[in-house]
């Protein structure tokens, strides 16, 4: 398994990792309705050919198997296929963010708490709350800071 950052994002990419979305999505996303999910997938792949720097973690097939995504110094996505969390492809993910990009902030839904753990995990605290998210649905954002 390995870590690559991505410039060329063809349509067969951003398939193959729109799959990884939902299925991340899925799992962790409970407070969503399914016509929720499908209505916010319509935007994914906009977002995964706009985002500043897009980084994969491959499997041994060299197939996608979580990413993330970053702007300046947040963390703007980060996702882990169902059937691949708990391997500690989250924490390479972040680590390597941090390391090479100087991830210092992210946000993360209110409803997800095990995001919220995982992130706390890893050194970021909550610094501010909002109520709506930045589509103005009423799902309230964390935004939380890393501890230097």
């Amino acid at each position: 398994m390995n870590i690559v950052e991505v410039k060329d994002r063809t349509n067969v990419l951003v398939e193959q990792l729109l799959k990884v979305w939902e299925s991340s999505v899925r799992a962790t996303h409970l407070f969503l309705s399914n016509e929720e999910i499908e209505n916010i997938k319509k935007y994914v792949p906009q977002a995964l050919k706009e985002i500043s720097y897009l980084i994969l973690f491959n499997d041994e097939s060299n197939r996608p198997v979580g990413f993330m995504g970053i702007n300046h110094q947040m963390l703007e996505m980060l996702f882990i296929a169902a059937k691949n969390r708990g391997q500690g492809i989250g924490k390479q993910l972040l680590n390597y963010g941090v390391e090479r990009f100087n991830i210092n902030e992210l946000a993360v839904n209110e409803q997800n708490p095990q995001a919220k753990g995982f992130y706390e995990h890893m050194g970021f605290k909550v610094y501010k709350r909002t109520e709506l998210d930045e589509q103005g649905k009423p799902y309230p954002l964390l935004y939380m800071r890393r501890e230097i």
